[in-house]
């Protein structure tokens, strides 16, 4: 089984550590793929004038008061680097809590969470890494746009990645569009949404949610692991999480179509 997450923008900078070597990280045969993303965010944010750290966040997306973000890149080849685990530190990793979970359940997690990066392309949360700041909707110069250069990166390692066992694809929009499973890959794969349902004189009410939806992701992961669950399918995947009582609905959707699943919950 393997649980696709999103990276956090929030992290937390390691004090201390070697820096990060790419082809550390899993699935080293990427490692090409990543040093060419990283020399091309470095050069961008090394340039210190003031045209130059202006046109950096803007190809970040950063604003004016970010301009810490664009010296930090500038030193990512150097930079101490810990376990991804740690430097994640958004809502959902919040919610997962890694580090507070039992060994065994840690060990679970380790093996099947795969982190989605703007830099690093892919990532197991045991691989260390420097605080970089680098979306997958940034496009370097030179390289392009990094969503179609990872989704051209990624297709055949996730693939043989991806071959046996259920896929919880648990990413954003953006993310998600680095990899989408294929074949039969798609048919085993679930991916989920979180909704919001309130009472409205009398009538259910449903939304989407953004803030909740990452911590509703983060406990559900976290669920998981401490259930040790070992689902073979995407329907025992859907039981489990129904046995944890959470309340899951499926959407219709077109056969070869990776299954749709809406986890809804009353309470924020």
């Amino acid at each position: 089984m393997l649980i696709l997450l999103p990276p956090s923008e929030g992290k937390t900078a390691p004090v201390t550590g070697a820096p990060a070597d790419p082809a550390d990280l899993w699935l080293p045969r990427l490692a090409p793929a990543r040093r060419r993303v990283l020399a091309k965010l470095v050069a961008l944010t090394s340039r210190t004038s003031a045209r130059g750290v202006a046109g950096a966040l803007a190809v970040l997306g950063l604003s004016a008061g970010q301009h810490g973000e664009v010296a930090r890149n500038a030193g990512l080849r150097t930079a101490p680097a810990a376990p991804a685990a740690q430097v994640y530190t958004g809502v959902l990793y919040e919610a997962l809590d890694p580090a507070g979970l039992a060994p065994g359940a840690r060990a679970w997690l380790d093996e099947r969470a795969v982190v989605f990066s703007g830099l690093w392309g892919v990532l197991r949360l045991t691989d260390r890494i420097p605080a970089y700041r680098c979306s997958v909707g940034v496009t370097l110069p030179v390289l392009g746009g990094l969503t179609p250069y990872w989704k051209k990166a990624l297709g055949p390692a996730l693939d043989r990645a991806a071959a046996d066992g259920p896929v919880l694809d648990l990413r954003s929009g953006a993310y998600a569009a680095m990899w989408a499973p294929a074949g039969a890959a798609a048919g085993r794969t679930a991916t989920m949404r979180v909704l919001h349902e309130r009472i409205v004189d009398g009538v259910p009410r449903r939304s989407v949610v953004s803030h909740f939806n990452k911590a509703t992701k983060g406990r559900l992961v976290r669920s998981l692991a401490e259930a040790d669950a070992r689902p073979a399918s995407v329907d025992d995947l859907l039981a489990a999480l129904r046995d944890l009582k959470y309340t899951v609905e499926e959407r219709p959707v077109a056969a070869g179509r990776p299954r749709q699943v809406d986890v809804i919950v009353p309470e924020l």
